[in-house]
C-alpha cells in the first residue's frame, strides 16, 4: 500500500487492514482502468479519495465478473451473478436483515470492491436504489444489443450512467439543494457514458453491440453493415457528428452545475468534464476514423489540464469556509422522459 493510498485512508477515517485492503484494490482498478477519473479524482481533498475509487471499482468489477473473457459464463450465470450482488445490496438497505446468503453470493460479498462499496454507500448515505438500477442496466447489456430510439438508450444510460453521477453527490458535497444539483450531475453522467460509446464505437461493434440510437443511424442512410465495413464516408461523418453535437450539448447544459457543487469538490468535476470532452475533439481531429482505432486524450493535454486544475483545487480548499454557490440564474433544463424526470424516485 502506497504511502498517498495510506494518507487517504487516514484522512477518510477508515481503518481496519482488511477494510484498508479492500479500499486500496478498488484504487488500483482506478488507477489502471478508469486514467482520467483516477486522474481527476486526485484533485479531491484526500478523505473524499477512498469513496470515488470504491464506487468506480464496484462498477468495473461487476462489468469484468459479467465480461470475463478467460472463463466465459453463461446467460443464466451471468444473471445469477446481478442477482446474487442485487440480493446483498438489499439486504445492506435492509442493514443486514435477511437469512443467510448462499454460497455464490457470499463469495461476491466477500469480494474486495463489494465489501468497499457497501462501507462508502453506508459512510456517505448513497442510496441503494441507484445500485440497484445500475444492475438493472448490466442485466440489459446481457440480452440488448441495440436500442431503436434515443429515448430506449437513456432508459439503459439511467441505470449505466444517470445513477453514477447522482452516486457522486454525497461525496463532492453541494453547495445548493439536492433536487437542484441532481439534474446536472445526471446530464453529466450521461455525457460521460454518450462519449464512451463514441470512443468505443468499433470496440463495441465487434462484440456485436451498438448504443448508438437506430434511428440516428437510418436518418444518414447507415446501417450496422456499412460500419462494420470500417470506411468512414460521407454519411457515416455526419452521423458522428450529430451525435457528438448532442454530447457536447450535455456537457453544456452539466457544466452550469458545478458551481452547485462544494468547492472542494468543483476543480476535480471541471478536470473530468474537461479532460472527457477533449476525447470528442480528438475524434474530430482524426476525421471521424475511429472504427478501428481508438480517440483518446495525450498524456501532454491531461497535464495541461490537470496542473492548473489542481491549482484551482487547492485555492479552493483554502477558500472553502469563505465562498458558497447559489442556484440563482442557472439557465434553464428541458427535463427528461422517464427516470429522468424524477431522479428522487430512485432514493
Amino acid at each position: 500500500m502506497s504511502r498517498q493510498s495510506e494518507a487517504e485512508l487516514d484522512a477518510a477515517g477508515i481503518h481496519g487492514q482488511a477494510l484498508r485492503n479492500h479500499y486500496t484494490a478498488c484504487r488500483t482498478l482506478n488507477a489502471r482502468h478508469g486514467k482520467t477519473y483516477y486522474l481527476a479524482t486526485l484533485l479531491l481533498p484526500a478523505a473524499k479519495r477512498p469513496a470515488v475509487h470504491a464506487l468506480y471499482g464496484f462498477a468495473r468489477w461487476v462489468d469484468d465478473v459479467i465480461d470475463a473473457t478467460d472463463s466465459p459464463l453463461t446467460l443464466r450465470a451471468q444473471a445469477d451473478i446481478l442477482d446474487a450482488i442485487e440480493g446483498i445490496f438489499r439486504t445492506s438497505s435492509r442493514g443486514g436483515a435477511g437469512g443467510p446468503a448462499s454460497p455464490p453470493a457470499q463469495g461476491l460479498a466477500e469480494a474486495p470492491p463489494m465489501l468497499a462499496v457497501r462501507d462508502a454507500m453506508q459512510r456517505w448515505d448513497i442510496p441503494a436504489a441507484y445500485f440497484l438500477a445500475f444492475l438493472d442496466s448490466m442485466r440489459m447489456d446481457l440480452t440488448v444489443t441495440e436500442y431503436e430510439t434515443y429515448a430506449d438508450l437513456e432508459r439503459y444510460m439511467w441505470g449505466s450512467a444517470a445513477v453514477i453521477g447522482l452516486q457522486m453527490l454525497p461525496v463532492l458535497g453541494l453547495a445548493a439543494p439536492v433536487e437542484v444539483a441532481a439534474p446536472y450531475a445526471v446530464d453529466l453522467g450521461v455525457a460521460f457514458q454518450l462519449t464512451n460509446f463514441l470512443r468505443d464505437l468499433g470496440e463495441d461493434l465487434r462484440r456485436g453491440r451498438i448504443y448508438l440510437p437506430l434511428e440516428s443511424l437510418r436518418r444518414h442512410g447507415v446501417d450496422r453493415d456499412r460500419l462494420l465495413r470500417g470506411v468512414v464516408d460521407g454519411p457515416i461523418r455526419r452521423l458522428l457528428a450529430d451525435e457528438i453535437a448532442r454530447t457536447r450539448e450535455l456537457y453544456r447544459t452539466a457544466s452550469h452545475g458545478v458551481r452547485l457543487l462544494d468547492p472542494t469538490s468543483r476543480a476535480c468535476v471541471q478536470t473530468a468534464l474537461t479532460l472527457y470532452r477533449g476525447i470528442l475533439d480528438d475524434i474530430e481531429r482524426r476525421d471521424y476514423r475511429i472504427l478501428h482505432e481508438r480517440a483518446g486524450v495525450s498524456i501532454p493535454r491531461r497535464a495541461r489540464v490537470a496542473v492548473p486544475g489542481l491549482l484551482a483545487a487547492r485555492r479552493d480548499r483554502f477558500r472553502s469556509g469563505r465562498t458558497s454557490a447559489s442556484a440563482d440564474g442557472l439557465p434553464g433544463r428541458a427535463s427528461h422522459p422517464g427516470p429522468y424526470e424524477h431522479p428522487s424516485e430512485t432514493s
